[in-house]
């Protein structure tokens, strides 16, 4: 019976990260022993692995095309995992499936995390053998010991609420359409046996139900991606989106998401891109390219809040919160991240590995169908996608007791151009205007003075930022300095307590003379003794960016 993932993105290491994938290009019962115990054990709550035999491996990569094997030796292969079950202890039994993959038989043992924490297994399936709890770190399965075997041990009997088995449910909770239609969305070889198994076996397959034949339950991963109304198991889990039409906080339309899990972000993503986000053109004269960029970049949004469905409790009633205003959008969830993470980490750290995850079947089902990334690339893809916008930088909190989680997304700062401002400049909107100093350059030597005027704070610190990066911050001194009047070089040098006699004088002027942001006042005789420096149009309207 096929696995409720697809194999080729599998193998690949699209969906499932590579270290709960181990390939042995052939049987090795010993080593495959000591990874299904490994997985069972599952000690960062990743929700278990898979071991895939017949494809080599080299650094923890498949070496493909697959060396296969014998067609023959599948169903003693499969004999000899379930007399490898019960080795360990408690009895742990992984679901095995054959498949052909470019033209060769591979056997793919799907491990899910176990319910009875800590299994053993034997060191050797020899006489001697004793046994040992085992663990999975990075791609190797090792024996638990020392601090390891602590944290393992504390984890007995604590299953990940997401994996538990509902009793207030029943399997025909489920959505028989719902199941299948996620199953053909992932191209899971699953969807054409779908139709003729019955729910219960169809259930197991899936690993969203457990128990007896007699009293089978859901278990809360599939009352929340598999039933039409999971707020009826769950209280209020859905996204309660706020739109305010003014900084009041008074006028402002309401939107409710529910339904399954991944159709709530699908909804909500739709509504963001037809309403919220928007693109953006601003075109300066004398320009022939013009600069494009996103008030919000997609990647961005759809991170933070595939990560707020990801990573929130399902035990507490609250929903996912979005609040949409003109100058950004907050996204708050319930509760905070899962120690170590506290509030310095998730403000400061761009990259983030967490220990343990609150959810450990959730991101599965996101990552199949591709609405989250692999474990511990959120944040960089959330950062990249602000800063390839040139947005600023979004913006993590917690408390100290780390009961929330809220995410701030900066409108991009030429978003903020007022509706008065020219059609030029505020009407369409993807890239940055001003990530570089040849941004700025290009922008001044062309951009509308009406353009400047309407630009917001946000803007002006990024244009400073900038300058200042480029030449020192006795630059925008110079600039000051010559906007109220004309000033000589002498004036200028001794203004930013400088001499002719300086080192490395020049840096402060001619680098402005060279971009078109100052100008001689006698251009006709350089070395005038009268020689002054002015501001150009150019440098007036970056004076204007910079002191906005």
């Amino acid at each position: 019976m096929a696995l409720p993932i697809n194999i080729d993105d599998l193998i690949h290491g699209q969906t499932v990260e590579w270290e709960r994938l181990e390939f042995k290009q052939g049987w090795n019962p010993e080593d495959i022993i000591h990874s299904m115990c490994a997985f069972a054990n599952d000690l960062h709550n990743w929700g278990g692995g898979y071991i895939i035999i017949g494809i080599a491996e080299k650094n923890g990569q498949p070496i493909l095309p697959p060396t296969g094997l014998q067609q023959n030796q599948l169903d003693n292969i499969q004999g000899e995992i379930i007399k490898l079950a019960h080795k360990i202890l408690p009895n742990y039994f992984p679901i095995c499936q054959p498949y052909v993959l470019q033209g060769k038989h591979i056997l793919v043992l799907w491990c899910p995390a176990g319910d009875n924490r800590p299994y053993t297994a034997p060191s050797t399936l020899g006489a001697n053998g004793q046994r040992h709890p085992y663990v999975r770190v990075g791609s190797r399965s090792i024996i638990a010991r020392g601090v390891t075997l602590t944290r393992l041990q504390e984890l007995t009997a604590r299953i990940p609420f997401d994996d538990r088995v509902n009793n207030q449910a029943t399997i025909n909770d489920f959505d028989l359409a719902t199941i299948q239609a996620y199953l053909q969305e992932v191209k899971s070889d699953l969807y054409a046996e779908s139709t003729k198994l019955t729910l219960e076996e169809l259930c197991r397959t899936m690993h969203i139900a457990k128990g007896a034949t007699e009293d089978i339950r859901p278990v809360n991963v599939g009352l929340l991606f598999f039933s039409k109304e999971p707020h009826n198991f769950f209280p209020r889990t859905w996204i309660e989106l706020v739109w305010h039409q003014d900084d009041s906080g008074k006028k402002f339309k309401e939107y409710y998401f529910k339904g399954p899990l991944h159709e709530q972000l699908k909804n909500v993503f739709s509504f963001l891109q037809s309403n919220i986000i928007g693109e953006q053109v601003m075109k300066a004269e004398g320009r022939a390219l013009s600069a494009r960029f996103n008030n919000y970049p997609f990647n961005a949004i759809e991170e933070v809040i595939s990560n707020a469905v990801y990573h929130k409790s399902y035990e507490l009633g609250s929903p996912i919160e979005i609040q949409v205003w003109k100058d950004k959008i907050e996204i708050l969830s319930f509760p905070g991240p899962v120690p170590p993470v506290n509030a310095e980490i998730l403000s400061t750290q761009k990259r983030i590995v967490a220990r343990e995850y609150r959810n450990r079947r959730i991101g599965d089902f996101l990552k199949e169908l591709r609405l989250t990334e692999g474990r511990g690339t959120g944040f960089p893809t959330i950062y990249k996608a602000m800063e390839e916008n040139g947005s600023p930088e979004p913006i993590f909190k917690t408390d100290e007791q780390s009961t929330y989680v809220l995410v701030t997304l900066p409108v991009h700062p030429l978003s903020l151009v007022s509706d008065q401002a020219s059609d030029q400049a505020a009407n369409q909107v993807k890239v940055n205007i001003f990530s570089t100093l040849d941004d700025i350059i290009a922008f001044t030597n062309g951009a509308t003075n009406q353009v400047s005027d309407q630009v917001s704070d946000l803007v002006s610190d990024q244009v400073k930022s900038i300058v200042v990066k480029e030449f020192g911050d006795k630059i925008l001194q110079v600039l000051e300095f010559v906007e109220v009047n004309d000033r000589s070089r002498v004036e200028i040098l001794a203004h930013i307590g400088l001499t002719n006699h300086t080192k490395n004088k020049q840096k402060y002027i001619d680098p402005l003379l060279n971009i078109g942001w100052l100008a001689l006042t006698i251009p006709e005789n350089p070395k005038d003794r009268n020689q002054k420096y002015k501001l150009t149009n150019s440098g007036k309207l970056l004076f204007q960016l910079i002191n906005h």
